[in-house]
């Protein structure tokens, strides 16, 4: 028991040191362990696509500069819109039934020609019609890509997979905001030139380093992909997380529209809004790989639950801010809320889903979001303009709230699922 220094001494600065990288090496393990090859093809093509994703940000100020009037601009913002909502249900059938990889690589050339027509269009009725392909198209690649990701990660890794790509997501956004501002000055053609080059290079990554579709079980659970959506719109749980994802969707893109009018109202800049939107960036890079794992512990829905009511309550907060650092105090509370979100809606959707049909689930979820950056928008300008800001704030806590009640409710069938789901994936 006795206990000596000069056997004592040496070992400190050495467990020290082991101390440290064993847990440097944890958690690079924890975060980033235990993913293959394809996803991180993925999630480097992921990475570079939307640092080169310039022109949606900068579409109303270019379309401005060219001279369209604002209701030239709805039209055009409109026919984008309307595509969009087409897009991945097309890409969801194609990536079920011809594949992955043809749709990944068809989804990002058609992108990046669609985006050199719009760039290139010189009157009203071709930029309409080139906005309109360009929805068509832009979407189509991610429920094959959402797909690919189910297929080749570990059940119990897909939340840290899809939590990675949201991250990779928001990461390239921050960076392309940056650089698009630039390159803007030197001529919105640049901003064209560079997302267009952007998708052929994510295309270019996904020829070269994914040769062929991975194999999935030969005895899927569903109708096979020639009964289109009727598997998917027939599974109750995908179409209540469908339902819960377009409210959820309805309440977020109140912070690209409800808060820069409220920043505006209270006569506040519009960097104020900018600097808003740059800290919602900045926390989701920063707490969003933490987060994820941490939360991977907990039931999927109770942390969707208190997520998307946290949300709510976030942008109701909204309501009660007048300076600069009080909107930004809001954004810290909706912003966590949307980091508990991240990963964990997309992985139910491939844990609920048949392995022969997870592209038509994943293009359901899409399309929730797709169909929240339509209603969104309309409805929050609505009845911010005819019922005040005031009824906004109360919408989107309600709406969070009773999304949270609805998913706590949801629990125990989801878990149900999930369960079986796991027990299939362990053989």
């Amino acid at each position: 028991m006795t206990r000596t220094p000069t056997t004592s001494r040496p070992t400190v600065p050495t467990q020290r040191r082991g101390g440290v990288s064993g847990l440097v090496r944890a958690g690079a393990s924890a975060h980033l362990g235990g993913l293959p090859r394809t996803f991180w093809i993925l999630f480097g093509g992921q990475l570079v696509n939307r640092i080169g994703g310039m022109v949606a940000a900068f579409l109303v100020l270019y379309l401005g500069a060219r001279g369209l009037s604002a209701g030239q601009i709805g039209l055009v913002l409109l026919a984008r819109g309307v595509g969009s909502l087409v897009s991945q249900p097309v890409g969801g059938l194609l990536a079920d039934r011809v594949g992955r990889r043809f749709t990944l690589l068809t989804g990002l050339v058609a992108t990046s020609l669609t985006l050199v027509a719009l760039g290139a269009a010189h009157t009203v009725p071709l930029m309409i019609v080139a906005a309109a392909a360009l929805g068509l198209v832009s979407e189509l690649y991610r429920p094959a890509a959402s797909a690919l990701v189910a297929d080749v990660v570990p059940f119990t890794a897909r939340a840290k997979a899809y939590g990675l790509m949201f991250w990779a997501v928001n990461l390239g956004f921050a960076v392309a905001s940056v650089l698009a501002g630039f390159l803007a000055e030197h001529g919105y053609w640049l901003l064209f030139a560079v997302d267009a080059g952007s998708g052929l290079a994510f295309a270019v990554i996904i020829a070269v380093g994914i040769r062929r579709d991975p194999v999935t079980p030969s005895a899927p659970a569903s109708d096979g992909p020639q009964a289109g959506y009727r598997t998917a719109l027939r599974d109750p749980l995908l179409v209540a997380l469908v339902l819960l994802t377009l409210a959820y969707a309805t309440v977020y893109n109140q912070a690209q529209v409800a808060i820069p009018l409220a920043i505006r109202d209270h006569g506040l800049s519009a960097a104020v809004y900018g600097t808003t939107a740059a800290l919602n960036g900045i926390l989701i890079v920063v707490l969003q790989p933490l987060l994820t794992t941490w939360l991977a512990r907990f039931d999927r829905m109770r942390v969707l639950a208190v997520s998307w009511a946290l949300v709510g309550a976030g942008m109701a907060l909204t309501g009660l801010a007048h300076s600069a650092w009080q909107y930004a105090a809001t954004v810290v509370v909706w912003t966590v809320g949307e980091v508990g979100t991240a990963g964990f809606t997309a992985a139910l959707v491939a844990d609920l889903a048949p392995a022969d049909a997870r592209g038509r689930y994943q293009a359901l979820f899409g399309w929730g979001w797709s169909a929240a950056s339509l209603l969104g928008p309309t409805l929050g300008t609505t009845v911010y303009g005819t019922l005040g800001p005031g009824a906004v704030w109360t919408g989107c806590l309600a709406i969070g709230l009773v999304s949270g009640v609805c998913a706590v409710v949801l629990s125990g069938r989801v878990a149900r699922r999930r369960a079986v789901a796991l027990a299939a994936a362990m053989g």
